[in-house]
């Protein structure tokens, strides 16, 4: 039987999403206004949440497994978020872990976690054809001898014949066809959960102005570097943060709180989901000071300068 696909997934939740639209002039639905950060000078027109952050068959291989998780998730946000708004985010303690497992959704469900993954992939393999070669030489040949009938005498050609292997093995087969992802993706969700359930949870507001979200939004950091370093493993950061309204934001912490940040703390949160997105940041449409602070931040940084709005910031990695 043929494995259930569904091509056009969100990464980012479009019952998060919303809550940073306003409602459209036609029958679009709640628009959301994007910045292109790759191409921060280029006009962007509103957009409805359908039509933002979604990927073809980011899960390649039976999707519709991944989808019933995440949707476990996704459908238990919208009283989540009305708690959130009406300041009673631990009132029910489910709540709590619902915004909790939705920080740990938006985390694996990524851009960046894919990447992670890929290149994890490509690293292991190179290796393993390295040591195959170099510890197995003899039953190497041995083997090139029985599938082909040449007798194999240079490094090159061993080499040449291990890649072969390493590309017919079953894991390689299941990487190709996107089964080995699913399964990789659904099984660090249920890790990162249960680490996350470790933690407490932090409900920031900020004391003016309103956060952004990007398109890897669900992101690590450390605090104790200025710029905030990012995108680093989970056992190395300090939280891992995700605005999920333009006045809210979830943060990973040692107690659950709910409190309010100085104006600088937002921009350098905003400044982390602009260096962290793939490709878009979204906001609010009548957020127009913040859409100028996006396209700065995101045109000074991709000319490797450091951003205006914190005088203090140093670029501390290049980004890809």
């Amino acid at each position: 039987m043929k494995a259930a696909q569904i091509s056009r997934q969100h990464l980012v939740s479009q019952v998060l999403l919303k809550q940073f639209t306003m409602a459209g002039s036609d029958d679009r639905g709640p628009q959301v206004r994007p910045v292109d950060v790759r191409y921060p000078e280029r006009p962007n027109k509103l957009k409805s949440t359908r039509a933002c952050s979604w990927v073809d068959s980011f899960v390649a291989y039976d999707s519709a497994s991944a989808e019933d998780l995440w949707n476990s998730v996704e459908r238990r946000a919208p009283a989540a978020f009305e708690a959130v708004h009406a300041g009673a985010p631990f009132a029910i303690p489910s709540h709590v872990e619902t915004l909790r497992d939705l920080i740990v959704l938006h985390y694996v469900r990524s851009h960046h976690y894919r990447d992670v993954y890929t290149n994890a992939f490509e690293t292991v393999r190179v290796k393993v054809r390295s040591e195959v070669v170099g510890r197995f030489p003899e039953p190497l040949r041995r083997e090139a001898l029985r599938q082909t009938g040449l007798h194999l005498v240079s490094e090159g050609a061993l080499d040449a014949f291990a890649e072969r292997l390493v590309e017919q093995s079953e894991v390689t087969q299941d990487f190709g066809t996107g089964a080995l992802f699913r399964t990789s993706i659904e099984s660090m969700f249920n890790r990162v959960r249960a680490m996350a359930s470790n933690w407490q949870l932090e409900v920031l507001t900020p004391q003016s102005g309103q956060f952004l979200v990007g398109d890897n939004p669900a992101v690590t950091v450390r605090t104790d570097t200025r710029p905030w370093s990012y995108n680093m493993a989970i056992g190395n950061a300090h939280s891992i943060v995700l605005p999920i309204t333009p006045r809210h934001l979830l943060a990973l912490g040692r107690k659950n709180i709910v409190g309010a940040i100085p104006r600088a703390l937002m921009d350098q949160i905003n400044i982390v989901q602009i260096r962290a997105a793939d490709r878009y940041v979204y906001m609010h449409p009548r957020s127009t000071r913040l859409e100028m602070f996006a396209r700065e931040t995101a045109r000074r940084w991709r000319a490797g300068r450091v951003s205006p709005y914190l005088a203090s910031a140093s670029t501390s990695r290049n980004k890809r």
